[in-house]
């Protein structure tokens, strides 16, 4: 097997109109996503993004060298051509700089979503559009359909894999190019056909973790990272009372009830970071029930504007399962949403998507 080749665009030979440009990540959801669309009659070619300037954290996340090993021998396989874009750069500054800036200022981050907004479906469609490719592919686990003059992302069949919390960003120019052809298929039904091919990742185990802190540390890797120690303060209760003392907000989220090190009567939570004071107040477990938030950097998809209170489910994050609620704009930028039952700790710098049943109809950043 040839080795993979990893050029700069320049170099990449043109592909003519009508092929498909597959963001192959060495997984078998990526994989079987590529000859689905061969079968489809697509003139396919593969592509990773590689995301790291050297191998060392990559190893245990994506794009390893195992990865693109992988990667390359499915289509190896398929007789596709398969290149590695080096998106490091870009990858630096628009998802691990963002997720640090985040935690820094007393924010939990979803850098997936980041990820998918600026690498996939604008950098890495970009590098399709220049190739002459008419579309991208992925194997994310959703559905895009065009339908009363709008591009309408819904939710994957398969409701255990469903990632269209992650996509709520996509445009109607990126949704009309491109392509999920897992959408409609079970994570049952991908790995038989992946066996069935003699794909090499058919049994590899899918990646829970974020790719580039796989063992959850996130502190740690922005210690490591910036080479700055985050500085100590005050753990205070809901009146203001000094409870003890914080090693850095970047190791606390709201809702979090472990690692505190405060011994108390009765247990207590992150109900709140305060940036600005270098504080963490804790509190018992109800403070964090709330019913409303308020978002910003608003993408809607179904709807070019919620022009009045109209009824919705949201999630507040990935695992939530998403809930009965109003929500409205106030401005172009600013959506409000108010649930019908007080949702446990709603956390600044999560992402907030509203669905309409199975479409998404857009989402926000919680800000408030």
């Amino acid at each position: 097997m040839s080795k993979a080749v990893q050029i700069p665009p320049e170099s990449v030979p043109t592909v003519p109109t009508g092929t498909a440009l597959i963001a192959m990540s060495g997984g078998v959801d990526s994989s079987v996503a590529a000859w689905l669309l061969k079968e489809q009659g697509y003139d396919c070619t593969g592509a990773m993004m590689k995301l790291y300037a050297g191998e060392e954290i990559a190893e245990r996340g994506c794009c390893s060298i195992a990865d693109a090993q992988d990667a390359q021998s499915v289509a190896f396989r398929m007789d596709i051509p398969f290149y590695v874009f080096n998106f490091a750069d870009d990858f630096t500054q628009q998802v691990i700089g963002r997720f640090i800036d985040a935690y820094q200022n007393g924010r939990t981050p979803n850098p997936c979503i980041d990820c998918n907004r600026y690498l996939k479906f604008e950098r890495f469609l970009g590098r399709a559009k220049e190739l002459g490719c008419e579309k991208v592919a992925t194997g994310h686990y959703a559905q895009i359909t065009y339908e009363s003059g709008r591009w309408l992302l819904k939710k994957g069949l398969d409701a255990s894999k469903d990632q269209s919390y992650f996509l709520y960003a996509m445009t109607q120019p990126q949704l009309a190019d491109t392509l999920f052809p897992l959408g409609a298929l079970t994570k049952d039904e991908v790995r038989e056909i992946a066996e069935a091919k003699g794909f090499v990742n058919a049994k590899k185990r899918d990646s829970q973790d974020i790719c580039f802190a796989p063992n959850g540390d996130y502190a740690g890797f922005i210690v490591r990272t910036t080479g700055q120690a985050p500085a100590a303060g005050p753990f205070l209760d809901g009146n203001g009372n000094r409870l003890g003392e914080h090693k850095g907000i970047i190791h606390y989220t709201v809702g979090q009830r472990k690692g505190l090190g405060i011994s108390a009567a009765h247990p207590l939570y992150v109900t709140e970071l305060r940036p600005n004071e270098n504080a963490v107040e804790l509190g018992r477990e109800d403070k964090l029930f709330s019913k409303t938030l308020i978002a910003r950097d608003l993408n809607l998809i179904a709807t070019p504007r919620i022009e009045r209170p109209t009824s919705v489910t949201a999630k507040i994050r990935y695992r939530h399962t998403e809930q009965p609620a109003t929500a409205w704009q106030l401005d172009d930028d600013t959506l409000k949403v108010e649930f019908d039952q007080p949702q446990r700790a709603i956390t600044k710098g999560q992402a907030v998507v509203l669905y309409d049943g199975d479409i998404v109809v857009g989402g926000g950043v919680i800000d408030e």
